[in-house]
């Protein structure tokens, strides 16, 4: 068995099998019809349950032969132009080049003993978007899993920074269209739900600071603490920016840590020409990135950037086997130093690599591509008698509802769209998000491609139509 360990002795073996693999792949992605099968779990867990995991294949061939049945095969391809459903990205080709590197030399990039140059670059990636986002020489942060756990540590961090040890009298001020991850952190650090306080947004689903002003002083009256206020530059469904300018100024009145959770929106750090719609982020405290959005990298590769790096000794622990504290002493690059997490992917790499190959306009220009493309979509329904359409893009998301011509009961066009999604989906022709607006259902265009074109917008939004009405024509048959 140990001619399966990647080492010298075996370089020839592990070129020959990745290859092999990369050939598949490359294979699949040039031959795919659409971004699905339509294969239900009914269908697929018998082929997975099916496979005796005590009975191994021997080779790497065999067991990619397996895979296009258990696996390839049934994917979702987010590369395919009619992908436009959750915010999964097509990933850029040097990001790639660099997940193959960085999983075969397997760096850790908890201490610098594990990582060397990893540790290095991952620091010089931090001070660069740092830098993008208007932060100072005092800034810091790390990368991490995803903006869930980005913004779990930047409420940590928020936490240790307020001004009182009774956590029943922190509160957090987030939106009503922020991520759900700001709820969870809030049970994850002790506050309890009840913690959270949802300001109303505008038309435009941004978060209202005259509500937030009044949610503050609210919160003072109270003698209560406000601990955090949350800014979202993209939110999931509308991809809306809040006010950061207005924001700010009322987390410096009210002594609150400001966190912007631009997860979705970071990509305007990189835009050639919308960079000034996230004006405001440099007044921020923290700041969720996720390039696994809006960068065009695979996942994982998330960071958190704080405007003051001293904060970020509240995730600080030293282990005498790991991080012994003499290590600050003698200035030894731990990252783990100001992370949650121990062992950490090198996910850095496909950033450097994408900078390096692509540098920071071929990225922004291929999210401003996205961008434009949710214009001429957003024309296109606010155009077609169909649809409704929520609200003028701000990045590349557009959520709107098909409504049938004349008066119809709102539950059954509920009923109706939210059979259209599930249909085109089982159909494997393309696949859409989908969400509640004031109670009701709509549905949800990510558009992170720019392969996706107008024409493909359109014909998706003819199939949406058509599976609608060939739902409300078979209830009213039945009715």
């Amino acid at each position: 068995m140990r001619s399966h360990l990647l080492n010298g002795t075996t370089a020839e073996s592990y070129r020959r099998s990745v290859t092999e693999g990369v050939g598949r792949v490359a294979d699949k992605l040039a031959t795919v019809r659409g971004p699905f099968t339509g294969t239900t779990p009914a269908e697929l867990a018998p082929v997975i349950d099916a496979v005796d995991l005590d009975r191994p294949l021997g080779d790497v061939s065999a067991a990619l032969d397996e895979l296009e049945g258990v696996y390839l095969r049934d994917a979702v391809y987010f590369h395919h132009p009619r992908y436009l459903g959750h915010l999964n990205c097509p990933v850029v080709i040097p990001a790639v080049v660099g997940e193959a590197v960085l999983s075969a030399v397997n760096s850790s990039l908890d201490t610098w003993d594990q990582s060397a140059g990893g540790t290095l670059i991952e620091r010089r990636l931090i001070d660069w978007t740092a830098g993008r986002a208007g932060f100072g020489p005092a800034t810091d942060g790390v990368f991490t899993s995803g903006g869930s756990q980005s913004n779990l540590q930047a409420l940590l961090l928020a936490r240790q920074e307020a001004k009182t040890d009774d956590l029943s009298k922190l509160r957090i001020f987030a939106s009503a269209c922020s991520h759900f991850s700001v709820q969870k952190s809030a049970g994850l650090l002790g506050l309890g739900a009840g913690a959270v306080v949802s300001v109303p947004v505008d038309a435009d689903k941004r978060m209202r600071s005259t509500a937030l002003a009044a949610e503050l002083a609210a919160c003072r009256a109270e003698g209560l603490v406000p601990m955090a206020i949350v800014a979202t530059a993209g939110t999931t469904d509308f991809g809306s920016i809040d006010p950061l300018h207005e924001i700010a100024a009322l987390a410096g009145e009210y002594g609150a840590w400001m966190h912007v959770d631009a997860a979705y929106g970071c990509g305007l750090l990189a835009s050639p020409t919308r960079r000034h719609l996230l004006d405001g982020v440099e007044r921020a405290d923290s700041v969720t990135v996720d390039f696994h959005k809006s960068f065009f990298q695979p996942v994982s590769s998330s960071a958190l950037l704080v405007r003051d790096g001293a904060t970020l000794r509240h995730a600080t622990y030293h282990a005498d086997y790991l991080n012994p504290l003499r290590t600050v002493a003698e200035k030894i690059p731990n990252q783990v130093d100001k992370s949650l997490q121990t062992t950490r992917r090198f996910d850095a790499l496909k950033l450097w690599m994408t900078l390096r190959v692509m540098g920071a306009d071929g990225v922004g220009g291929l999210f401003d591509e996205v961008c434009d493309l949710a214009r001429r979509g957003y024309d296109l329904l606010a155009a077609d008698p169909r649809y409704d359409v929520v609200v003028e893009p701000s990045l590349s998301t557009l959520v709107y509802r098909y409504v049938p011509a004349g008066d119809a009961d709102p539950g059954a066009v509920d009923r109706a769209n939210l059979h259209a999604r599930k249909a085109l989906f089982a159909s494997g022709e393309a696949v859409v998000a989908g969400t509640r607006v004031d109670g009701r259902q709509y549905l949800k265009f990510t558009l992170l491609n720019p392969e996706t074109t107008t024409a493909d917008i359109a014909a998706v939004l003819d199939l949406i139509a058509g599976h609608a009405e060939q739902y409300l024509g078979e209830n009213l048959v039945h009715a």
